[in-house]
Parts: structure tokens; sequence; C-alpha cells
């Protein structure tokens, strides 16, 4: 584990303490979806809002939950980063413990159901559900982009994720996709 991998847990935590308490609760884990939905214009009872909200519980259950290791029904950032640095230790485990989960997110980002993520639904929705500034958005997007095509695919977007959890390159493209960190050279 890097003090890289810890900054951007740390990124990560500030987006998911959703209510800015401290802690990551279930609730925050739901409000996050919820915040995604909203700002997509989903109705909570729309498949794809219904699906997310069934593998954030997931998520919560078998991800964030296990971190709480003091049993008090919530995660603060040391519990959260000693639990990523445990769990998020081999990209090839990747499948089982994000991809549900990201790929309700690129359904929820991809605003025009192409099957595409572009540079307006990726600052429309890492901007203003993220919390992320938007001024930050597009450079971020245009690092992702690695074909240039103007669009993140789902590949592309799992790639993105996957080096936002598992990498440990302070060059990576992704280092800045839950917001902007200051890595020391």
């Amino acid at each position: 584990m890097t003090d890289l991998r810890d900054l951007k847990y740390s990124q990560w935590f500030k987006g998911a303490d959703v209510d800015g308490d401290g802690f990551i609760t279930r609730q925050d884990v739901l409000q996050m979806g919820k915040r995604f939905s909203d700002a997509r214009g989903d109705a909570a009872q729309s498949a794809t809002a219904r699906r997310l909200t069934e593998e954030l519980e997931t998520f919560w259950n078998q991800v964030i939950a296990p971190m709480d290791l003091d049993g008090d029904g919530q995660v603060d950032l040391q519990e959260m980063t000693e639990g990523f640095r445990r769990a998020l230790t081999d990209p090839n485990l990747y499948q089982q413990q994000i991809q549900l989960v990201a790929d309700c997110f690129f359904d929820l980002i991809d605003l025009d159901g192409n099957g595409k993520i572009d540079q307006s639904e990726f600052g429309q929705i890492f901007g203003l559900a993220g919390n992320i500034p938007i001024e930050d958005c597009a450079p971020v997007f245009a690092a992702l982009d690695r074909d240039g095509s103007g669009a993140l695919d789902r590949s592309e977007f799992h790639q993105a994720l996957t080096e936002f959890f598992y990498g440990n390159d302070p060059d990576a493209s992704a280092n800045h996709l839950f917001g902007k960190i200051a890595i020391a050279v």
C-alpha cells in the first residue's frame, strides 16, 4: 500500500460520507446512489435505481460493513482505509468487489442510454452528484478517454475504477476520478 492509494481512498471517503459527519454508514452508501439517481432524473422506482440500491446494499454488507471494526454501525476514515488496504489488494478481484456496483453507476451516468459516457454526462454526474468541482471534470474525462473517441465505454470506465482503487502509479489518469488529490512528487 502506498500513500497515493491512501490519498485516493480519502478522496473517495469524502464523497461517500454524504452527510459529512466523518463516518460512512449504510444510509450514506444508499444516499450515494440516490444522489446519482436524482442527478440523472431517475425515479427511485426505475429499474436502474432499484438495481443500484440492491447492489449498494450488497456493497455495504460485503465491503464496507466488515470494515466496522468497533461494531458501532459506522466506518470512519481510518477503518475504511485499513479495510481497503486489506480488501483491495488484487485487481483480479475487481469483478467480485466492485464491478456490479460500477455497472450500475455506469448505467446511471449514461444519461442517453447509448452505452457510452460523454463529457457532458460525466461532468453532470460526477460534478453534481459526486460533488467534484465542475472545472476538474473535463481534464479527468479527457485523461480517461484513452482512445480519444470523446466518450468512455464500459471498458474504459472499468479500467479507470480498477486503476483508482488498486493502482499505485502517480501518473495514472484515474487518480483524480473522485476529485483532485495532491500527489507529492
